[in-house]
């Protein structure tokens, strides 16, 4: 007789293994392009493996390529990205952290009410954000500029942080909470010698789920900035609308992979914690 739970645990793995293969076909498709001549791409078409090595794309892409009439490469747009993404993700990250410590310990009347309308910031479209941030970036001078895009980002984000955060925090112990109390700790003694040192799961959550939406996101970028101030986001998307003439894919390609490298590190360093994070406040 046939062992039934071996047979079930080959189908499942075949069926992952296939899922996995047909989602990273696409990421495949791109490495081996960057990797390729313009015209090997030519006489062979976009499926295929380079006859030669072409390492020159991706230097040429970086520094040396020209994007709506700035023949710098895609280099400043994604420092621009860096500038953006990193203060971003560090401001909402810890904002978020103090809002859910404030809603999941220092309980207070019409809390879950404040929890309700900063959480509903998760569910509204990015398009209905556009007029009110229009009017707050020109009151405030910052059209254009990477500081705007920092703000936009910063105040979105609690949401999402707030959300984990204070979901996490709930897991804590009220007990240990009382006794900082009684030993006169107060509302940030208790945040920085007890809270945060428990925080680490959750806190790489949100860095990562942050850092890679932030980094990730156009509609802002293109809305919000021109020429040298965009994002690197924004800078693909003036990159295909050039190449829509005569597409040169290596070069396309090489960026695609520039602009999604810092992402795909991130996850593959932290993808086991990010997991670890998600489940670590399901169960007290």
């Amino acid at each position: 007789m046939p062992d039934r739970t071996g047979l079930a645990r080959l189908a499942i793995h075949t069926t992952l293994i296939l899922l996995a293969g047909f989602f990273l076909v696409p990421l495949l498709v791109v490495v081996l392009n960057a990797l390729r001549s313009n015209s090997d791409i030519a006489h062979t078409g976009v499926i295929g493996l380079p006859r030669e090595l072409t390492w020159s794309n991706f230097s040429r892409t970086w520094s040396s390529y020209c994007i709506s009439e700035h023949c710098d490469g895609v280099q400043p747009y994604f420092w621009n990205s860096v500038r953006m993404a990193v203060p971003a993700t560090a401001i909402s990250t810890m904002l978020g952290a103090l809002n859910g410590y404030s809603l999941a310990l220092w309980r207070f009347r019409g809390d879950t009410i404040v929890f309700g309308i900063m959480t509903l910031g998760v569910f509204l479209p990015e398009q209905m954000r556009l007029v009110p941030w229009v009017i707050v970036l020109r009151d405030l001078g910052l059209f254009n500029t990477i500081s705007g895009l920092v703000l936009i980002h910063t105040v979105q984000g609690i949401s999402f942080t707030t959300l984990f955060c204070r979901n996490y925090y709930t897991s804590i112990p009220a007990d240990l909470l009382k006794a900082a109390r009684i030993d006169g700790a107060g509302f940030f003694r208790i945040f920085g010698r007890i809270v945060l040192p428990l925080s680490p799961p959750i806190l790489i959550v949100t860095v990562i789920w942050q850092f890679t939406g932030i980094w990730n996101e156009y509609l802002y970028g293109v809305t919000f900035s021109a020429g040298e101030q965009q994002p690197i986001t924004a800078a693909l998307i003036a990159l295909s609308a050039r190449l829509s003439e005569a597409p040169q894919y290596g070069e396309q390609s090489a960026a695609v992979l520039l602009a999604a490298a810092p992402t795909l590190v991130v996850y593959l360093f932290g993808g086991r914690y990010f997991l670890r994070g998600l489940t670590a406040g399901a169960v007290k």
